[in-house]
Formats: structure tokens, C-alpha cells, sequence
């Protein structure tokens, strides 16, 4: 999995998740890459701050958050909650739920659930479009 900081032509900035750096290619060719705020497709990949891997183990972060950061966990958590309301809860058979739904074995509606790596991998591997729901930091504590 890869993480790319992504802003669309509007200027709005948000992160994903991708299992590569081809599928961010392959998906943004085919048009499935857009803006998480406005639904643009004219997403690129922003400049990135990495971090950094300090001697005593810590990580280093080299930008301050980005000040819309408050608004963007707002969103993010408006999301979460909209899919959560309006799909439907398939536990740990996600991936199974997912493939039936790609080879239209069953109607199509939406899902979430949990999934492990090697079910993730499998389903990228089919080419089945999915998106983590995301972690909010205080969904941590």
C-alpha cells in the first residue's frame, strides 16, 4: 500500500490510499481518481513532506499540519458516518461481500466491513475498486 497526498484542480488537498504506485496510475487513467471535496477528476499527486527516521527510532515530521486540517477530519468523519448509516455492515466477510458484488453475483449496494491484508491484496489483484473507511486520530485513544 501507498499513501499520496492528492489535490484536485479546485486546490483541495486530502490523502489516499493505494495499493501501488501503477494503480494510482491505472485508476487515475481511468477517470475513478477524484477530488474526496468537490468530485473533481482532475486529481495529481501533491508535493509530499515525508518524514524523516531519527538515530533514536522517533519520526520527524518536516511541515506543520496543514491548516485546513481540522476541516478535512470533519469531513472525513461526515463520511465515515454517511457510509456507515447507508451500507451495509458485512463484518469480516468484506472481501467475500465485495467479490460477489463485482462478478454481480448478488445486486449491487454498498458495503463495509473488515478485511485482512492478503484479502486486500486478493482483492486489488481482481481488480475490484474498494476504499478504506478512514481513522480519525482520536478514533485511536
Amino acid at each position: 500500500m501507498i499513501q499520496y497526498s492528492l489535490q484536485c484542480s479546485q486546490g483541495h488537498r486530502y490523502d489516499a490510499w493505494f495499493a501501488n504506485a501503477a494503480a494510482f496510475d491505472e485508476q487515475q487513467a481511468r477517470g475513478i481518481v477524484r477530488c474526496a471535496v468537490c468530485d473533481d477528476g482532475h486529481v495529481e499527486k501533491a508535493p509530499m513532506a515525508p518524514a524523516v527516521a531519527r538515530t533514536d527510532g522517533e519520526r520527524l515530521a518536516l511541515s506543520p499540519a496543514h491548516p485546513d486540517a481540522a476541516k478535512l477530519r470533519d469531513m472525513l468523519r461526515a463520511y465515515r458516518a454517511k457510509v456507515m448509516d447507508e451500507a451495509d455492515y458485512v463484518g469480516d466477510k468484506f472481501a467475500e461481500e465485495a467479490r460477489k458484488i463485482h462478478f454481480e453475483e448478488v445486486e449491487a449496494r454498498g458495503i463495509y466491513g473488515q478485511a485482512t491484508r492478503d484479502e486486500i491484496a486478493g482483492l486489488v489483484d481482481d481488480g475490484i475498486d474498494f476504499m478504506p473507511l478512514p481513522n480519525l486520530p482520536e478514533e485511536q485513544n
